[in-house]
């Protein structure tokens, strides 16, 4: 039988992918000056869903203020630039 016959033609769909809500630093940067980055908040702001999985926070954007990061993950990108902003991300 030919190779093309015996190669299956369907995907593989990992069940356990966990699937993070994007979040970009020009979102951070529209919160309140003073709010602590946390998971609740960037529910309360309208940013994130709570029931939907966690929130990762991309690079995208500019951040001009020291924010606090806590409780959410973050790209090496965001990482940077939330640091050369003043701020600093606790786990």
């Amino acid at each position: 039988m030919p190779l093309t016959r015996r190669i299956p033609k369907r995907g593989f769909t990992n069940p356990f992918r966990v699937e993070s809500q994007v979040v970009t630093l020009d979102d951070i940067a529209a919160m309140p000056e003073g709010t602590e980055v946390t998971r609740e908040a960037l529910a309360e702001a309208g940013v994130i869903k709570l029931r939907k999985g966690p929130a990762k926070i991309l690079g995208n954007g500019e951040l001009a203020r020291a924010v606090v990061v806590r409780g959410v993950k973050v790209s090496a990108g965001a990482r940077s630039r939330i640091e050369a902003a003043g701020g600093r991300i606790e786990e």
